[in-house]
């Protein structure tokens, strides 16, 4: 009879450990549990084959082809049909058109409350990445309301003061520190100093990212080099920077532990910078370098996360150069310029 009743015992334990687990997961976890909006800057239809075909020939499938649902985004600003990157991304951050030159700020100047700031009222905790600098103004609509979306330093300020992102990492050390340390700031405020005080783990290398514990709930600022991070195909000044889908997985990884879920943006900003260049080899690889970070999101961000994919402005006619041959892939599929680098018409 003893025995009979602790193991009833240990029955009932189990089963209400079960359905409290059950609970949780159903209806105390909110759903989707994870939120990662990746914004691919100049990403259009038009850019997706020549990626296909440079990455591995004309019949491979990306990550982004395998994207549950596709829509079409007109995304033109207030007063102009193509937006400049500040009215851009204030459209997707706020969900409201603004001028050329406004940053998350509407006509009269007052600040519109971005979907981080929204998704801090709502317990989640914030992460943005970005492969450019933290203060260009796609990675900035999230985060900061300035009245000049060109003034690096006070947008930089604002990152510190309104402190609405948990975790960031990206480029851009530069507007974080004095001139008297390597920096840009004439305001005598070492922001990187500053973000340390208030509880932040400040990073500057891969091996430092990937030291960070990934047990407790984060306070990170990851800042990889002065200026923009390195282009996938420079080797030798990657050595120390983490790639997009390095700083994509460590975020995952650090925002999951807060119970109430996380938003996590993601500024793919260099395929826009390589593009602007004219420089085939470079758009197309940053391109690359999208989509696998959108895979590693897939894969760490599990069925319980919500992905959202977009892009910001495509304005222009990108083609390939003749016909390439089904196979090709690589620089076999570009046109080369004068000086004999691989070249978009």
């Amino acid at each position: 009879m003893k025995w009979r009743n602790q193991l009833l015992a240990l029955f009932c334990l189990l089963a209400f450990g079960g359905l409290g687990i059950l609970y949780f997961q159903h209806w105390v976890i909110r759903k989707p549990f994870g939120i990662i909006l990746f914004v691919g800057e100049g990403l259009s239809p038009a850019r997706l084959a020549p990626t296909r075909v440079y990455a591995a020939g004309a019949g491979t499938r990306l990550n982004m082809d395998s994207m549950a649902n596709a829509a079409l985004l007109m995304n033109h600003s207030k007063d102009f049909a193509a937006p400049d990157a500040a009215a851009a991304a204030t459209a997707i951050a706020t969900g409201e058109r603004v001028n050329n030159r406004a940053l998350a700020i509407n006509g009269d100047g007052k600040p519109i409350r971005s979907i981080v700031e929204l998704a801090r009222e709502h317990g989640r905790a914030t992460g943005l990445v970005t492969d450019a600098k933290l203060t260009d103004p796609t990675s900035a609509a999230f985060y900061a309301h300035p009245s000049d979306s060109s003034d690096n330093e006070k947008i930089a300020a604002e990152f510190v003061d309104r402190g609405n992102v948990d975790i960031a990492m990206g480029g851009g050390a530069a507007q974080f520190l004095l001139a008297t340390k390597g920096g840009d700031r004439q305001d005598n405020r070492d922001l990187l100093l500053e973000l340390r005080g208030n509880g932040f783990d400040i990073v500057r290398t891969r091996t430092e990212l990937e030291n960070i514990p990934a047990w407790r709930r984060p306070k990170l600022f990851g800042v990889f080099g002065g200026d923009d991070l390195a282009f996938a195909n420079q080797v030798e000044e990657r050595a120390q920077q983490p790639g997009l889908s390095d700083m994509v997985r460590r975020a995952i990884q650090l925002l999951q532990y807060n119970p109430g879920g996380y938003l996590l943006i993601v500024d793919a900003g260099l395929m826009r910078k390589a593009a602007q260049e004219n420089n085939a080899e470079r758009t197309l690889s940053q391109t690359v370098e999208l989509d696998h970070a959108i895979g590693i999101a897939r894969s760490y961000g599990g069925s319980r996360s919500t992905i959202v994919v977009c892009g910001d402005v495509a304005i222009g006619g990108l083609t390939l150069n003749g016909f390439p041959f089904r196979k090709d892939s690589g620089v076999a599929l570009l046109g080369f310029n004068p000086a004999g680098q691989p070249w978009i018409t």
